[in-house]
């Protein structure tokens, strides 16, 4: 099997590592705090001091970090991957950064004789969890096809969707509409509260309607309690959203659901909720409507 790295151990990353020790792969990661991966370390995982170091160690790199910006803090610099990069190494960037910004780092990377696909996922720490994550790739045909087996054994279902930055225009189509259901989602469960039926019994009703849709099923019930960790908080899905409406004033597609969700997450940031996760936009409307939430 191949030498793989993992630059980026949050929530998601983490649970990849994990997946991929658990199918007998050899895995080098990285993190900007040690202490997130010390529980991945015990269960086998090597540990690398720098990005760079990660790279050196293996022939398939992954990351999956916050934005386009700490993609470009782990890529660039005399720590980051590109310079430990040789012809041959490959790079599997998970992170929903900018379709342009990702071509950028896929050029510099071929300079160097390397190649690097972007393979964005849909689903959560569950959906992961319960093996239902679904990866979108874009790059070179060739290259996909080396990565396609490491990417099904973190996901069953791989989509090639063309060139490098294409899958990142399907992820970021995709999570916009998980935030516009959320606030649809929120409108129906605060009419029929506020009509008198009880909140559960609302969330129960719609969460097995024809509108539930997997987001809906999993994360309706937060409108009744959030968990402890966000699964994508609201900064997240802010930046997703604001990539979305970047992307639609480019390519002149109108976003009017988009952008009155962007700004209930605006909202919701003003209300102290930020790391949250993005299903507090129900939180702001209820607000909004004299419920509490």
């Amino acid at each position: 099997m191949a030498k793989l790295g993992f630059v980026g151990l949050g929530v998601m990353g983490s649970e990849m590592v994990n997946r991929l020790l658990s199918k007998g792969h050899s895995v080098t990661g990285y993190n900007r705090t040690r202490l997130k991966a010390e529980r991945l370390i015990k269960k086998g995982m090597n540990w690398a001091d720098s990005p760079r170091a990660v790279v050196a160690q293996s022939d398939v790199v992954f990351s999956m970090v916050t934005n386009s910006a700490a993609l470009g803090a782990v890529m660039n610099g005399p720590d980051g991957m590109i310079a430990a990069t040789t012809p041959g190494k490959l790079f599997v960037d998970i992170s929903t950064v900018s379709p342009a910004f990702s071509r950028e780092i896929a050029a510099k990377i071929r300079e160097k004789g390397g190649d690097m696909v972007d393979a964005p996922v849909s689903g959560s720490v569950i959906t992961l969890q319960e093996g239902k994550l679904s990866v979108m790739v874009g790059g070179r045909r060739e290259t996909f096809e080396k990565v396609k087996p490491l990417l099904s054994d973190i996901g069953p279902k791989v989509t090639y969707v063309g060139d490098n930055g294409l899958a990142l225009v399907m992820k970021i189509g995709t999570n916009l509409s998980l935030a516009v259901q959320m606030l649809a989602f929120s409108e129906g469960v605060l009419l029929a509260e506020k009509s008198g039926i009880a909140r559960e019994v609302a969330v129960d009703v719609l969460t097995h309607s024809v509108i539930a849709s997997p987001m809906v099923e999993y994360r309706g019930p937060f409108v009744l309690k959030q968990p402890v960790e966000a699964w994508f908080n609201v900064n997240m899905m802010q930046k997703d959203m604001l990539l979305a409406l970047e992307l639609g004033r480019q390519l002149d597609v109108p976003m009017p659901t988009t952008a009155v969700t962007n700004e209930f997450l605006t909202a919701a940031r003003g209300m102290g909720l930020v790391e949250k996760d993005f299903a507090a936009v129900f939180e702001v409307l209820a607000e909004m409507s004299g419920v509490k939430a």
